[in-house]
């Protein structure tokens, strides 16, 4: 059965940091490609960052290039998103997302992904 499990968020004050994790399991055709996804009140969901099946390909939208840093350990079916210089904006529910055929590539469609966590909430306050 497959599964997706974020954790990692929370409460922080502008400037800081926040790492998530995505524990996949039940994946059987490989190492999918994840993406990072967020949610805002009132907002669309939007693409933050994905990663591909074995760090070959990344993306980050606009709003947090060179700010926040995907990256993966097969070893621990685990993916972070490692959130630095955190700003009010960032506030959101985020939710890790999978597309179970492994590739070298990823895309922040999100319709390409099948299976999704729970989300998590980030609160940017201070």
């Amino acid at each position: 059965q497959v599964q997706l499990v974020e954790s990692g968020g929370g409460l922080v004050q502008p400037g800081g940091s926040l790492r998530l994790s995505c524990a996949a399991s039940g994946f059987s055709l490989g190492y999918p490609v994840i993406g990072w996804f967020r949610q805002a009140p009132g907002k669309e969901r939007e693409g933050v960052s994905c990663i591909s099946s074995s760090e070959e390909s990344t993306y980050y939208a606009d709003s947090v290039k060179g700010r926040f840093t995907i990256s993966r350990d097969n070893g621990k079916n685990t993916v972070y998103l490692q959130m630095n210089s955190l700003k009010p904006e960032d506030t959101a529910v985020y939710y890790c997302a999978a597309d179970p055929y492994p590739s070298t590539y990823c895309n922040n469609d999100y319709y390409s992904y099948h299976y999704w966590g729970q989300g998590t909430q980030v609160t940017v306050s201070s």
